[in-house]
């Protein structure tokens, strides 16, 4: 799927940049691929749209006034702390003909038997892997096949991924990606109640003894302070 970005160079700065926010405007730059960094406005909804759908591992064909398309990665998105808007978006030029390196995010899919059948809890280790490839063949995503965790002791590793010809992943192949946790049963439950409880008891006898010894040593200091006053 092609994602297209349309931009204008900048000349807006300063206080003028807060004004341009208010009209629906995002300022940005672009930088990369040996060029000069150029600062840009792009519409803040046309960018919404791009980013949802092509998120930050995704090229996008960015048109900078009337030039010829290039590509490019959002490589980062400010967002106001409170409204979580858009204020400012880095877009990283790729220089088609070499490798790089990006962060791609993980796909779950399928149904784990160890979940369904048995009542495990899914536990997802990784979020994404940083891959190693031309931008021609750079993967939106990766699929991770959760079918394959049917029983409690069955994992996913990082060998088990399968990535497309000429992407590499520098990784232990051995790292887990996900696995399928036991529930907890009665009896353990109950057990880690009694070990809580005692626990709790242990901090009470303690806070009760600390007392204890304060408050008798305020009396022995009391009863020196009167055995001085009276001498």
């Amino acid at each position: 799927m092609a994602f297209q970005l349309h931009v204008k160079t900048r000349e807006k700065k300063g206080r003028q940049v807060r004004a341009f926010r208010r009209e629906g405007g995002l300022p940005g730059i672009v930088y990369g691929d040996d060029m000069e960094p150029t600062p840009v406005e792009i519409d803040v909804s046309e960018f919404r749209k791009v980013y949802r759908d092509a998120g930050s591992s995704s090229l996008i064909d960015v048109t900078l006034n009337d030039t010829e398309p290039f590509k490019v990665l959002i490589q980062e998105v400010q967002v106001h702390l409170l409204h979580m808007h858009p204020t400012h978006v880095d877009l990283f030029r790729i220089k088609m003909g070499e490798e790089f390196e990006v962060d791609v995010p993980l796909h779950f899919i399928g149904e784990s038997g160890a979940v369904k059948n048995m009542s495990g809890t899914l536990e997802r280790n990784v979020k994404e892997v940083t891959v190693r490839c031309l931008p021609a063949k750079l993967p939106s995503h990766i699929d991770v096949d959760l079918s394959k965790l049917a029983t409690f002791e069955d994992v996913i590793t990082l060998a088990d991924l399968v990535v497309p010809e000429g992407v590499t992943i520098d990784l232990d192949p051995e790292a887990q990606i996900a696995s399928v946790s036991a529930p907890i049963s009665e009896e353990q439950m109950k057990k880690m109640e009694e070990e809580g409880q005692a626990d709790v008891t242990s901090v009470v006898v303690e806070g009760e003894k600390k007392e204890g010894e304060e408050a008798g040593e305020a009396d022995n200091k009391d009863k020196k302070e009167e055995s001085s006053e009276s001498k």
